[in-house]
């Protein structure tokens, strides 16, 4: 029970850094382009990812593949998230980008009914339907308005993409985790997406101010450490049950807004960014509402003890 509880506080403190993480690309947004804060992210979270794998007397054996394109095919998903991520991030409050980003788990109900014929049930349905309701409600300040904002347009559509990027990539993971170990796969990835960032060098990258580079720095080491704090919860406790504190996101995207920038999203947009989370919270634990509802509406059996006569 004890690796448990250790494995549901690192799970917390992986969603607390990756919150702040989130913090630093949109500080770093202020100054830096996407691409080159990519590049940053990613390189600098190799180091974390080496000193974890020989903590663990991994390395370099963890290094070695044999499914090299599979890790290419999952990197590139993962990049193309990343990079759409990290835009929602630059034109977004931090809160508004989370919500967006648990739209993942939902957009692929859609794609599951039109293209592979599945009938989800009506619990998942309808939350899906609930998700992209909170997507209109955190739109509707924006298109309620004259004068349409290009910039919350920009952001919101890099968050529904990134959602949408997202869902491919973890099928990836997904694929890969059954031959590779999961440090093996956090540091081709974050070895893709340098390369994915340098390319971006000739579309022009900024001076990199004193300021700015402790927020470039910063988000590579609180992402490489997050990654690693959530590896260490999976190997301690179910996914099962880390999954309900991956919502805690919310709280700190709210909190990190309100401390750091002063500012909260519209009761509305906060209202649909909360459903959103909800809806994904209902999709994530459909199996286990299933399984309580049945135990808990099915009669059980009268008993009647044979004494030789009619039961009364």
């Amino acid at each position: 029970m004890s690796n448990v509880w250790t494995g549901i506080g690192l799970r917390l403190a992986a969603t607390a850094l990756f919150a702040v993480m989130s913090l630093f690309v949109r500080m770093a947004s202020l100054e830096a382009p996407v691409g080159q804060i990519m590049f940053w992210r990613s390189s600098v979270a190799i180091l974390p990812i080496i000193l974890y794998l020989m903590w663990r007397k991994e390395f370099p054996r963890a290094l070695r593949t044999k499914r090299p394109w599979g890790h290419l095919k999952r990197s590139t998903f993962g990049g193309v998230s990343m990079f759409l991520s990290f835009v929602s991030l630059a034109y977004l409050p931090l809160a508004l980008a989370t919500a967006l980003g648990f739209l993942a788990p939902l957009v692929v109900i859609p794609i599951a009914i039109v293209f592979l014929r599945e009938n989800p049930g009506w619990l998942v349905t309808g939350a899906t339907l609930g998700g992209f309701a909170g997507v209109f409600l955190i739109l509707w300040p924006t298109i309620s308005t004259p004068g349409l904002d290009h910039d919350t347009m920009i952001g919101i559509g890099a968050g529904i993409a990134f959602a949408l990027t997202t869902a491919f990539a973890k099928t990836q993971i997904k694929a890969l985790t059954t031959t590779e170990p999961s440090g093996t796969i956090a540091f081709y990835f974050a070895v893709v997406c340098s390369i994915g960032g340098l390319l971006t060098i000739p579309f022009g990258w900024a001076p990199v101010s004193m300021g700015n580079l402790v927020w470039l720095i910063g988000a590579g080491l609180t992402g490489g450490l997050a990654h690693i704090a959530m590896t260490e919860a999976l190997a301690r406790a179910p996914v099962s049950t880390l999954s309900a504190f991956e919502y805690t996101a919310m709280i700190w995207a709210i909190a990190l807004d309100l401390l750091v920038f002063g500012v909260l999203p519209a009761p509305v947009s906060l209202i649909g960014g909360v459903i959103i989370v909800l809806a994904a919270a209902l999709v994530g634990f459909n199996d286990q509402i299933i399984a309580f509802a049945k135990r808990h509406t099915t009669k059980p059996a009268i008993r009647t003890e044979h004494t030789g006569t009619p039961a009364e």
